[in-house]
């Protein structure tokens, strides 16, 4: 083996290494998170989203999707998580995201690993109930989007939680303009990232700053 074979196993190895600790930390950290042991009895409809993780030589990325722009779609150019409302053939909310991963943009999360939950956010527009699930990529796959996607990209955690980025920002949801919390991505011709997609992003921050953790029995593989 030649030296610069050699180095570049080792550079893997110790990505490999870092990956792994990681998401053994985040897994660490949702693992503290109350999640329902029933459905809540309201009327709201049960959805649920996919939070992708993958590292670089940078830090940790978090994938996003532009929706598509559609003038009777009150999301219509919004930034969120790949995901939808649950099926009657989906067993599970679980089921729901990676279906709708696969669907939105042709990424299966069967090999990934499912960190854990964030805990459920209810819509303040919509009569929603969204249930997040956290996956550690190991492998980043092409997205193939659908036409119910215009673009979709990685986005580095620390630049989400540069206090530049913290704004009010004027939105508009179907006819209304809301003020709402957001963080503006600096990506040109791009939305803020606003609502229920910037709620479950607040929430994952804020548990990885949270020096709290439970022991999970949980075991990542490299």
């Amino acid at each position: 083996m030649t030296a610069a074979c050699r180095q570049l196993r080792l550079r893997c190895t110790v990505q490999a290494m870092y990956t792994h600790d990681w998401y053994h930390l985040v897994a660490q950290r949702l693992g503290r998170v109350q999640l329902p042991t029933t459905s809540p009895p309201d009327d709201r409809r049960p959805a649920a989203v996919a939070l992708l993780l993958r590292m670089n030589g940078s830090g940790p990325e978090l994938f996003f999707i532009e929706r598509a722009h559609h003038p009777d779609d009150p999301w219509s150019g919004n930034i969120g998580f790949p995901g939808g409302r649950r099926d009657p053939d989906d067993a599970t909310l679980r089921h729901t995201a990676e279906r709708e991963t696969r669907e939105e943009v042709g990424i299966d999360l069967g090999s990934a690993v499912c960190l854990g939950r964030l805990s459920d956010i209810v819509g303040a527009n919509l009569p929603v109930r969204v249930s997040c699930f956290v996956y550690g990529l190991h492998q980043t796959i092409a997205p193939q989007l659908s036409d119910e996607v215009h673009d979709a990209f990685w986005y580095q955690l620390e630049a989400l939680q540069a206090p530049h980025r913290q704004i009010i920002a004027t939105v508009r949801f179907g006819e209304r303009e809301l003020q709402a919390p957001a963080i503006d991505l600096g990506l040109p011709g791009k939305m803020v990232l606003w609502g229920i997609t910037y709620r479950l992003v607040s929430q994952f921050r804020e548990l990885l700053e949270s020096g709290e953790e439970r022991q999970v029995p949980y075991e990542l593989p490299l």
